[in-house]
């Protein structure tokens, strides 16, 4: 007990200082994030944009999409360019341009190495000299560069209007045409995307040689290249992640677990009668398997536009579901989906374990139910209609899509979603209380349910913390703190919890042993997970300390995957050690796949592009697509469905179980998720990181490399996979159908069995 309590008082002091620090981090983003100008103005006195533009071109980039098109800081999708990184090729191409024809009346290409060397030196010079006058808040140009501005600022609102003779370039980048109406829009988006590459190659005040963006992108013209302490910080975080492995493995020996205790001769769970807040959650889960196969259907949608841009096999699919729409769709439902399989789990086993039934629970779990589908319904409906209609900037902040991955859904929602999940920890606390109350030995296991909940429901406040106004580079500092702790955090944790909270009712593993070994690991994934939020924000507008940071400690990020292996042969183990626990197969072999998919998906796929130098040259690459399709279905996916049967177990009768439908389908889903990442995605991002290290990044992002034969042939290949595991998805729909429709209802009592660890 002494060490346990000594493992509680590490993790508060651990948690409280990554926090700390991670907040001070945000302060100094703000103080040295790039300054949005006032005015942008040519040498001559002509203004170029005035104040409130560069605001106002950010607020219509993401009501036309925003990261569900294309990029700006390497973040979003990546069937159209990353914009910062066009538009500062775009601009140095035509800058070098207009001064060949001045200085030679010839085009650059035909000139002779030596005056190509001149011009190219003087593209440089002129780029990176930072004009800014934080006194007058203005940017002045010289009379060159302005003329250049203007040429590809014509060309960003004739892509964004209507013009028909980019038709052929919006059907590259599957854009529709005309998503920007409002000429005022159209005129200050320029003004944004000017900014966002300005910051991109301007030099810090007082550092020569260094952008606002640490030299993101890559981009020889202007002399963006990796910064020393990109390379340095890489180095040593890989160094410091083989000491760390090599400690684990010492702890590991070291420490030797104990050993599992005998498995009970019967199924402890039998017995156990469902209460009705329990039975209450099967609709829950029958929401789930409907949001996966929506999802995947949107999927299959969204890549399919990466080759015909605004067709479905000749059908002009994308007059009704813009990509914008189905890519929106596709993560934001990918993320609802486990989240609520994760919900219901949690209210599922809280009276399970306690044994109370709360009063009012099942109409607090029937009201949360439908209040959740209210929201996904709604929020997914006002996305659609506002991007199909271009109703604007207001309307996609406060109801449609704000354009920010992952975290689209309109502040109206946000707020109700919030509401929603503080209820939920609510409806949990009070069906656990008894539990946490009474001195057990699963008590701790519990807590960390609970305190995992709680972190759940308060850290999706971070969705509220941006507003119309704010500053991209904080967007990006807050919006990670949501996607990166809040998905990849704290539901890990909890996820974790309950699933040794599980193992521990079979009678599997001993609560005791159960209690150090939850602690002690959410220490080691949090010392790392939390302050490696950080390597999101390498190259947004932030201090050059955030990539020592952000490098170390999401190298960290990787030390406790390195026992993955030891932990999925125990969980096999304990699959084998008596006859009654086949009828738990599929649950604990969705845990083993978990841990598989953490090891290829989180470990090697992610910090293959994790390092700040990797990052550096596939930020916005298709190997991002290839580790976050691995990750989050593979990892958080499987969890989610493994949860979902383990309580779909207990609410069904054993006779409307079907094996032979779930055999299929966990073999199919990690079949065709591991066709998908290594015969399409992965083989895709390596042709595209060769053209970003070659070329540069607007290279690798270009419909020359997006388009050519070889791209669309690995986008083609991704059918054979997409086939698999959409009979996998087809599996799940079929064994879902079969409980609904068996004719004998489980048997139903008033109260749960009384939590038998006690």
């Amino acid at each position: 007990m002494n060490a346990t309590r000594k493992l509680w008082t590490w993790l508060g002091v651990i948690c409280a200082l990554s926090f700390a620090v991670l907040g001070w981090v945000g302060s100094e983003i703000w103080l040295a994030a790039p300054p949005i100008p006032k005015h942008i103005v040519s040498a001559d006195g002509a203004t170029l944009y005035s104040e409130g533009q560069v605001e106002q071109g950010q607020q219509a980039w993401l009501a036309a999409g925003g990261q569900q098109v294309g990029t700006v800081w390497g973040h979003g999708s990546y069937v159209a360019p990353d914009w910062s990184a066009d538009w500062l090729h775009r601009e140095a191409l035509a800058l070098r341009q207009i001064w060949a024809t001045r200085s030679y009346g010839a085009d650059y290409d035909v000139l002779p190495t030596a005056a190509k060397a001149a011009l190219d030196a003087k593209v440089k010079e002129e780029l990176r000299r930072n004009t800014y006058d934080a006194a007058t808040g203005t940017i002045t140009l010289s009379t060159d560069r302005a003329a250049a501005v203007r040429e590809v600022a014509k060309h960003y609102r004739s892509l964004f209007g209507a013009d028909p003779a980019l038709d052929e370039l919006r059907e590259q980048y599957a854009m529709s045409r005309g998503v920007l109406p409002d000429p005022a829009d159209l005129n200050a988006l320029p003004a944004f995307v000017f900014w966002s590459s300005w910051a991109a190659a301007t030099d810090r005040p007082g550092q020569a040689g260094l952008s606002y963006t640490s030299n993101w992108p890559h981009e020889p013209l202007v002399g963006n290249h990796p910064t020393a302490g990109t390379g340095i910080w890489s180095i040593a975080s890989v160094i410091l992640m083989i000491g760390a492995i090599a400690g684990m493995i010492w702890f590991h020996a070291r420490h030797k677990e104990a050993d599992d205790p005998a498995p009970p001769k019967a199924d402890p769970l039998l017995g156990l009668k469902a209460t009705p807040s329990m039975r209450a959650t099967r609709k829950y889960f029958f929401v789930v398997i409907g949001l996966i196969l929506a999802q995947v259907g949107m999927g299959v949608i969204t890549a399919h536009y990466a080759v015909e841009g605004h067709s479905f096999f000749g059908i002009p699919l994308a007059d009704v579901l813009p990509f914008s729409v189905s890519r929106t769709i596709h993560t934001q439902f990918a993320v609802l989906w486990i989240a609520t399989a994760w919900l219901a789990t949690g209210l599922y086993i809280a009276p399970a374990i306690s044994g109370h039934e709360p009063k009012f629970q099942k109409l607090g779990v029937d009201v949360l139910f439908y209040a959740l589908l209210f929201i996904v319904v709604g929020s997914t409906a006002m996305g659609w209609i506002g991007s199909l209609q271009h109703k604007g900037s207001d309307f996609a902040f406060w109801l449609g899509n704000q354009g920010l991955e992952f975290t689209s859904m309109g502040r109206v929602w946000q707020v109700l979603l919030f509401v929603g999940l503080l209820f939920w920890v609510f409806l949990l606390g009070r069906a656990l209380m008894p539990a946490l109350k009474k001195a057990s030995e699963s008590r701790g296991l519990i807590a960390m349910v609970f305190l995992s909940a709680m972190c759940i429901g308060a850290f999706y406040a971070t969705s509220l913390t941006w507003g119309r106004h704010t500053h991209y580079s904080m967007i990006e500092y807050w919006r990670w703190w949501l996607v990166h702790l809040w998905v990849e955090g704290f539901f890990e944790v909890f996820a974790t919890a309950v699933i040794a909270l599980l193992f521990t009712r079979l009678g599997l593993i001993r609560a005791s042993a159960a209690n150090s070994a939850i602690v002690l690991e959410t220490i080691v994934f949090l010392f790392g997970g939390i302050l490696g939020t950080l390597h999101h924000l390498y190259f947004t507008g932030t201090p050059t300390f955030v990539i020592a940071l952000g490098g170390m400690f999401s190298a960290l990020e990787v030390v406790p995957l390195s026992m993955i292996g030891i932990e999925a042969y125990n969980n096999y183990r304990r699959s084998q050690s008596a006859p009654w626990i086949a009828a738990y197969r599929w649950p604990i072999l969705c845990f083993i796949a978990v841990g598989f998919w953490n090891l290829v998906g989180a470990g090697l796929l992610g910090f293959s592009i994790n390092t700040p130098l990797a990052l550096y040259y596939m930020q916005g690459l298709n190997m991002t697509a290839a580790h976050g399709h691995a990750a989050l279905f593979g990892v958080y996916g499987m969890l989610g469905i493994g949860l979902m049967l383990f309580c779909l177990r207990g609410l069904y009768e054993r006779a409307a179980w079907s094996d032979a439908v779930l055999k299929p389908m966990f073999w199919t889903l990690n079949i065709g998720l591991a066709m998908m990442v290594f015969i399409s995605l992965a083989p895709a991002g390596i042709v595209q990181a060769v053209a970003s290290v070659s070329e540069g990044m607007w290279y690798a992002r270009s419909p020359e490399v997006v388009h050519s034969p070889l791209m669309e042939t690995l986008v083609w290949l991704r059918v054979p996979g997409d086939i698999v595991f959409a009979v996998g998805t087809l599996c799940l729909a079929v064994f879902g159908w079969r409980l609904l429709t068996h004719r004998r209802a489980a048997p139903e009592a008033a109260t749960a069995v009384v939590d038998r660890a006690a």
